[in-house]
């Protein structure tokens, strides 16, 4: 009797632990394990192999829900994870992708550059300081070395060899669209007539441009500079936003970045090309014998991607620290945009105005995405809580088109070179930018996506023109108590289209966010941002303030609230600014304001920001995932 007692408790012990459903990782696991805490899996690629497998087969390992638990450590990412519709969960059985009890976990993009040696007999540097150039080879990826346009020391990002120190620029003298040339103030800096990866960073009202420089031709004091295409003929061409010649503030300005002959303030570095060798001038803390130096080798750490009849869901992801991704597009095709860090792919000004839509357009523009560290497209409750998400160099995440009833709450995102959280449809490649958009299938659109409780601080940091949350087409989007803080150009944008037309746009929420530091380089912004039609909408009971007066700026367009063109559907109230500096740019008839400004009561203020995360649990996020859901069936 004893004996089948002990037999009982064995077979239900074992039985829970099927139940459970755990996968576990370690980075010193086996892809050939078990999988389980005392043999762990090595890859997050190969536990989600082994959990699609469980869903395939119907194991009694998925009841209840399946985890795939990581243990502390570096999880290193040669290609991009793919989750796709077989790897999908129910509301019964979630998939959660989760660190361990007080793990930190880390899925890295990056590779470590070692083996530096101190001083460098290149006579493109100054002898005054070759001693101080520090450098090594770069590594290789595949059979090929590795290229890059960012690098962290120590976890710091460090500058490319630039002109000026980060955030100085210089006036340009003039700005020739017929002969497609810059002219500028000859540099101080001898030799960058010959530099080949020389690049220019233009500063144009509310983006940027990378040209990468073709020819310099010096006339003494001026210097006529000419660039490659694709991005010369769209830089000259395309007539929003182009730079300013004697505007209200000024001409426009510039830096030139990117060459050898620049590497002279500490925190600087270059790679040098066809060799891939990389030179950095140390910060005077920085021992590189000991630094931690590392590139990244993918510009995309997680690609989830279903289909309009096939979604990705159920997927959840906790306490994941997403790092070291990389944004090489302005190195092989420049980079010229429209707006929100959206690159252009044609632009030009129409010799006779007028569309079927919008009988003044007087330009016309096709658009393509910027990559991301995270891309989601066609899911369905795709879920990202307590997760950090830094050292990326385009947007972090970006949830792409067709997907619903989702959250990102609690998390972190710092140090990202574009926009920190992209949501939904900007038309793009063959779709001209300026036509509303009407999908065919409505579930094209993203809806019910909650963005709750994140900090989002020191974005936009390589395409200043991005933003900190930045939604285009959406409907029942909830963006509410964030904190969006020092960003180069607005904070929180919604819509797209610049169109009083109906293109499914409704039903938005933005309240109770933060706001502040924003503006920091570019204008034409505000802190919360719209266009176009969007009923049902709304703006409350938010807090935004530190304007920042942009040194750079060649007007005073930038605002605490900016309705952008043709927005319309919105009531605006309760929200509280140190002054009524808001403005709007032909808003429809449909929008209604209710005291804003610094009029608006003390308490709304102070409520405004992150909630304590105590105030926020597992269950409310799992009632506003219903609530959504319900709201999207009801419609």
């Amino acid at each position: 009797m004893k004996t089948t007692f002990i037999c009982f408790i064995a077979f239900f012990s074992y039985t829970f632990n099927l139940i459970a459903g755990d996968i576990y990782i370690s980075p010193r696991g086996d892809d050939k394990a078990a999988g389980t805490r005392q043999h762990p899996l090595q890859t997050l690629e190969q536990a989600i192999k082994q959990a699609r497998e469980w869903r395939r087969l119907q194991m009694p390992e998925t009841a209840g829900g399946i985890n795939i638990i990581l243990e502390e450590g570096i999880y290193p990412q040669y290609k991009s994870l793919f989750i796709r519709p077989e790897d999908s969960g129910t509301t019964d059985s979630p998939t959660l992708i989760t660190a361990a009890p007080g793990a930190r976990v880390i899925l890295s993009g990056g590779m470590p550059v070692t083996d530096w040696k101190q001083g460098c007999g290149d006579d493109r540097i100054p002898p005054s300081i070759r001693k101080k150039i520090w450098v090594a080879e770069a590594p290789h990826i595949g059979n090929r070395i590795l290229e890059t346009r960012q690098m962290w020391i120590n976890g710091v990002k460090a500058q490319r060899a630039s002109q000026f120190p980060d955030g100085v620029m210089e006036r340009m003298i003039d700005f020739n669209p017929e002969e497609e040339t810059i002219t500028i103030p000859t540099p101080q800096t001898a030799g960058l007539t010959t530099a080949s990866q020389l690049e220019m960073i233009v500063h144009q009202r509310w983006a940027i441009a990378i040209l990468r420089v073709e020819e310099m031709l010096t006339q003494g004091a001026k210097t006529i500079v000419r660039f490659h295409d694709p991005e010369s003929r769209l830089e000259f061409a395309h007539p929003w936003p182009q730079p300013v010649i004697d505007g209200e503030k000024g001409n426009s300005s510039f830096c030139l970045v990117n060459a050898l002959e620049l590497l002279d303030q500490p925190g600087e570095w270059y790679q040098d090309y066809p060799s891939g060798r990389i030179y950095y001038y140390p910060r005077p803390h920085e021992d590189m014998t000991k630094a931690q130096v590392i590139i990244p080798a993918l510009e995309t750490l997680l690609t989830i991607s279903g289909t309009l009849e096939r979604p990705v869901r159920n997927i959840h992801f906790q306490n994941i620290s997403f790092e070291h991704t990389s944004w090489m597009r302005p190195s092989y095709q420049g980079h010229v945009t429209l707006q929100g860090g959206l690159h252009l792919l044609d632009a030009y000004k129409l010799s006779i105005p007028g569309l079927p839509e919008k009988a003044e357009l007087e330009n016309q523009a096709w658009i393509d995405r910027p990559e991301a560290a995270i891309q989601i497209k066609c899911g369905n409750n795709i879920n990202f809580n307590h997760c950090t998400f830094q050292h990326l160099a385009a947007t972090g995440v970006d949830y792409e088109r067709a997907v619903s009833a989702s959250t990102v709450e609690n998390c972190h995102f710092t140090d990202i070179g574009g926009t920190a959280l992209l949501v939904g449809t900007f038309p793009h490649e063959g779709f001209e930018t300026h036509v509303p958009y009407k999908p065919f299938h409505e579930q094209e659109l993203c809806t019910g996506i909650t963005i709750r409780n994140n900090l989002i601080e020191e974005v936009t940091n390589e395409d200043w023109g991005c933003v900190g949350i930045g939604a285009g087409y959406v409907k029942n989007i909830h963006i509410v108590h964030n904190e969006v803080c020092h960003v180069n150009y607005s904070g929180i944008c919604v819509g797209w289209g610049w169109t009083l037309l109906e293109s499914g746009m409704s039903g938005n929420r933005i309240e109770a966010n933060y706001v502040h530091h924003f503006a920091r380089r570019l204008y034409d912004a505000g802190g919360l941002y719209t266009l176009s039609n969007q009923p049902g909408s709304v703006i409350r009971n938010n807090r935004i303030e530190h304007l920042t007066d942009a040194p750079y700026a060649t007007n005073d367009r930038a605002f605490y609230i900016y309705f952008d063109e043709a927005t319309d559907g919105y009531t605006v109230e309760n929200n509280w600014c140190p002054s009524q500096r808001f403005d709007s740019n032909r808003p429809g008839p449909h929008n209604v304001w209710k005291k804003n400004g610094p009029q608006v009561d003390k308490s709304i203020k102070q409520k405004a920001g992150r909630l304590p995360l105590k105030c926020l649990t597992p269950l409310q996020g799992s009632i506003e995932s219903t609530r959504i859901q319900k709201e999207n069936n009801q419609e």
